[in-house]
């Protein structure tokens, strides 16, 4: 009745993995990807490029080991774009073909160009060529992602003026950069490059950012920005952009200062690529950031065929939380039953340093009204730290005074990414402080800060 059981549009984290679930029990799939390659935002232009930059940074520049031989000590003296390229295309090839071998070994269709509805069940695809195909499926998924906000009033140029997406192919380092936006883009963005010694400007019209990170790990990021000598302007409006000489961007505030840089990235928000879906022939709609409403357990739009899942639906817009989405709408359509998801997951933010988080705040366990206590750890109070040479970092461990068990972890240093999987374990298990305090961790290891901070809360516990 139908070409495909199930067509996919778009090919990011969310759309792999349901074509790839979908597959497996047998189905017929087509992916739709209007790229010139599979992958999507996260491959190309998003996640992967933006983690190998930091990640290239960060071995180049000798960061990791500046706590022993200074700041001035350099693996590389002349960093320049092309060494940040270089490695970055040697990511994304070796992630391009992981993912094709996958759909060929799986029996997943593709099909390059632009998708859009005919109908409920019909899609239309235009080739780069101009030649159209039109496919039908019994269920469709939109997994076509977001992307950037592009306001008229920023003299977009892809020289000396970016979007998120276009960063990463800069043609040069540049001397100084304006980063506009310290959301989690922004905020990355703008930490890496400070790591390169670029003199970095970042401007947030609100008096807070990251309002989703527990305060005091906020502080403590802040404080290692100020150090590094980032300008941090928050609470000022940007009214205007001009360009002067040479392009170079003049950023005019609402408090009246002026910010001049080489280069500008605007990175102040995202919104869904649905405008050229022509969502209204399926019967859907979007909100004002082009976003999609769905069923958050069923991942089921307004139209019960079709399927939204990723960062076209919005948060958490994480890659991971989106493969997994793509999973359980794959599962769901096909009548099987995913197991339910864990109550939390971990955020991390890929900044220098690392930020990452799971389950409550401070802040939002102080709303609940929970009885609490809090444990700190500082990673040079490890052996591991003081052998990595780290002056900074901190977990940061929140425990229950009448049950003991544990609320939240939040951590900002070196490998905070990778640290936090141990809390989200322990979370979503209902564990309690018994088990970092009784637990063996490898030594030396910065893991053994959960100890550290399960002892330090421990401690305050028992003199409560």
């Amino acid at each position: 009745m139908y070409d495909y059981d199930m067509i996919v549009i778009g090919s990011g984290p969310s759309g792999r993995r349901a074509a790839v679930q979908a597959a497996k029990i047998g189905r017929s799939v087509l992916v739709v990807e209007k790229g010139r390659r599979v992958g999507g935002v996260s491959v190309h232009t998003g996640t992967i490029p933006s983690k190998t930059l930091r990640e290239t940074v960060l071995n180049l520049s000798g960061w990791r080991e500046r706590g022993f031989y200074g700041r001035s000590y350099r693996v590389k003296q002349d960093i320049g774009a092309g060494d940040l390229m270089a490695r970055l295309h040697k990511t994304l090839d070796h992630e391009v073909e992981v993912l094709e071998h996958q759909f060929a070994r799986n029996g997943v269709k593709t099909a390059r160009g632009e998708a859009r509805f005919l109908d409920p069940h019909t899609v239309e695809i235009t080739e780069e060529n101009g030649d159209v195909d039109t496919y039908t499926g019994e269920h469709v998924l939109i997994a076509v992602g977001t992307r950037p906000f592009r306001p008229d009033y920023v003299p977009f140029n892809g020289r000396t003026v970016f979007d998120s997406d276009e960063i990463v192919d800069l043609p040069k380092l540049p001397r100084s950069l304006t980063v506009i936006g310290a959301g989690v883009i922004g905020v990355e963005y703008a930490s890496i490059f400070s790591a390169l010694d670029v003199a970095v400007t970042l401007i947030e019209p609100r008096n807070s950012f990251l309002d989703f990170i527990d305060k005091e790990l906020i502080e403590e990021f802040v404080h290692e920005l100020r150090d590094r000598n980032v300008g941090l302007r928050f609470g000022a409006a940007v009214t205007a952009i001009e360009l002067g000489a040479e392009e170079r961007p003049v950023c005019r505030l609402a408090d009246g200062r002026s910010v001049q840089s080489d280069m500008l990235l605007f990175a102040a928000g995202r919104v869904g690529a649905t405008d050229r879906l022509n969502l209204p022939a399926a019967g859907l709609a979007v909100d004002h950031r082009g976003r999609i409403g769905v069923d958050p357990k069923t991942l089921q739009t307004a139209v019960p065929h079709i399927y939204a899942a990723g960062d076209v639906i919005g948060f958490p817009s994480l890659a991971s939380t989106s493969m997994e989405q793509g999973r359980v709408a794959a599962c769901h359509a096909f009548g099987l039953q995913p197991p339910p998801p864990p109550e939390f997951f971990p955020y991390g933010i890929y900044s220098v340093p690392e930020m990452s988080t799971v389950g409550m705040s401070e802040e939002e366990v102080r709303r609940r009204e929970i009885p609490y206590e809090c444990g700190i750890a500082r990673f040079r109070e490890t052996s591991r730290g003081h052998i990595m040479g780290l002056s900074n970092g901190m977990m940061k461990m929140i425990f229950s005074v009448k049950t003991r068990r544990l609320l939240g972890v939040h951590i900002v240093g070196e490998g905070a990414t990778e640290l936090i999987h141990i809390g989200q374990a322990v979370l979503n298990l209902k564990g309690t402080i018994d088990y970092f305090i009784e637990n063996t961790f490898n030594y030396p290891t910065l893991a053994e800060a959960y100890k550290i901070a399960g002892l330090d809360a421990w401690n305050r516990m028992t003199r409560a």
